[in-house]
């Protein structure tokens, strides 16, 4: 069975795959003259800017659901896995990958916003399964996407998140996975029979602050380790491009790594950001576009990179070489995982290194187990449209509740590669339908672009942009 899923995966996650993803970013940032750069101040302020509604959320609340998916697993046990196989080099096509990947983000929740539409009970719902349908005209490709989507966000992808969990937990506590299971299990039951407005507010008080703490004590460690840091730099520059003599050998599996873990954590192209870009409530579809694109900065430039520098800067990784041995190994039986970060704050913090990185894990990780039962529950909302089937959603809530206790009990590497396969599926099939429905997207930044420029707060009309099927936002 492992091989089996093992050599699915490695289907999925082949080459193209990966250039797709990174020539999908470029493509995006060149067809909007680098937004990403051009907009940053922009995307600042336009998070305080939005007010939330009986039907939607706010633009900080989108930001901060949003965020609550992106940030999770990926962002330590992520990082540490990247640097274990790709080497150090991997961090910088990590950075890569988030820089052109900030501008896919704009396109696809853009183009959330666009098509999005009030369910049976009055909320926003939207998504990649909206927009196909409604953009392409392809039902059956919009239910594709939602099928694969209810199965990877309500099935794959929470088992990681739990895993991680439970291996941190019981790294730093002693703490058997099975009691962990318990904690999560009582604690997501709360708060997804709670509705979306719950998630909103758990994931708007949860995330800012569970972010600034690490990023935080990265910053602590880096200034406890400052001598390290230009050599650090200079060591993930020099592997990434294969200038390295010890990590020659990897410089490929870097780049592959890199976007791999780039693309789970941040989720650019994913498909999994625009259902919360969806339920803001904005005036205009490329105020939440810009919202974010600039997510995907704090997600890996932030916190990412506080974890890469906690683990390069203390010296605490093994790095794996392709022929199964090992180039690097300051932690003998210690694998790729939480167990990275938590050594790196351990000998900068002896007593309590540990302990924090489990605390930090189990915020991240549990926001995003949130975050994914949303994303399931707007897609089982798209497959209820026409008939209403209410046993779908508590079958969910059932479902991801397992799914949390088997993954906090299975083995670590299943857990990631069925996870890979779940954000393979997605990519494919969201970076494919979004290089087609582009120019809604980018008709909107023009719009947007000019109507700040004429002074004004801008508004949106499909009409006079020639956009079809937005029903929402047509005046009546």
């Amino acid at each position: 069975m492992e091989q089996f899923v093992n050599t699915i995966n490695s289907l999925i996650w082949s080459q193209p795959l990966i250039w797709l993803c990174l020539g999908a970013g470029l493509y995006f940032s060149l067809r909007t003259r680098f937004m990403q750069v051009r907009h940053v101040r922009e995307m600042f302020r336009l998070l305080f800017s939005g007010t939330q509604s009986e039907a939607g959320v706010s633009s900080f609340q989108a930001l901060a659901m949003s965020l609550s998916g992106r940030v999770g697993i990926g962002n330590i046990a992520g990082v540490a896995t990247a640097i274990a196989f790709g080497g150090p080099g991997a961090v910088f096509w990590m950075w890569v990958m988030a820089f052109l990947g900030a501008s896919t983000s704009y396109i696809e929740s853009t183009l959330a916003q666009i098509y999005k539409e009030k369910d049976g009970e009055g909320r926003y719902r939207g998504g990649p399964a909206y927009y196909i349908e409604k953009g392409m005209g392809q039902r059956w490709y919009a239910w594709m996407f939602a099928l694969v989507t209810v199965i990877a966000t309500g099935m794959l992808l929470p088992g990681v998140q739990a895993n991680g969990i439970a291996l941190a937990a019981n790294t730093a506590w002693g703490v058997v996975p099975s009691a962990t299971a318990v904690v999560l299990v009582i604690g997501l039951g709360f708060i997804i029979f709670g509705g979306i407005k719950r998630i909103a507010r758990f994931a708007e008080l949860v995330v800012p602050f569970m972010a600034l703490a690490y990023i935080l004590v990265a910053l602590v460690l880096l200034l406890l380790n400052l001598e390290k840091v230009p050599e650090m730099l200079a060591l993930v520059l020099r592997s990434a491009f294969g200038l390295e003599a010890g990590f020659g050998a990897v410089m490929g599996l870097a780049i592959e790594w890199g976007v791999k873990r780039g693309i789970y954590s941040n989720e650019a192209g994913q498909g999994t950001g625009p259902h919360a870009a969806a339920a803001a409530e904005v005036s205009h579809p490329a105020k939440q576009g810009l919202v974010q694109a600039f997510s995907i900065y704090v997600d890996t430039l932030l916190v990412c990179s506080a974890t890469a520098f906690m683990i390069l800067s203390t010296g605490m990784f093994n790095v794996h070489a392709p022929d199964g041995g090992m180039l690097v190994e300051a932690l003998p039986g210690v694998t790729a995982g939480p167990g990275f970060a938590q050594a790196a704050v351990e000998s900068v913090m002896p007593g309590w290194g540990a302990s924090f990185v489990a605390l930090a894990l189990f915020f991240f990780a549990f926001t995003t187990i949130v975050a994914y039962y949303y994303m399931a529950e707007t897609n089982i909302a798209y497959i209820n449209r026409k008939v209403h089937r209410p046993w779908m959603v508590f079958v969910l809530r059932v479902g991801i509740l397992a799914t949390v206790t088997f993954g906090c009990v299975r083995t670590a590497d299943m857990a990631w590669t069925l996870g890979d396969i779940g954000v393979g599926l997605m990519a494919w099939l969201n970076i494919v339908a979004i290089l087609i429905l582009q120019k809604p997207a980018l008709a909107c930044l023009r719009d947007f672009e000019a109507q700040k420029k004429a002074g004004k707060d801008p508004t949106f009309d499909p009409d006079a942009l020639g956009i079809r099927n937005a029903g929402f936002w047509r005046k009546s």
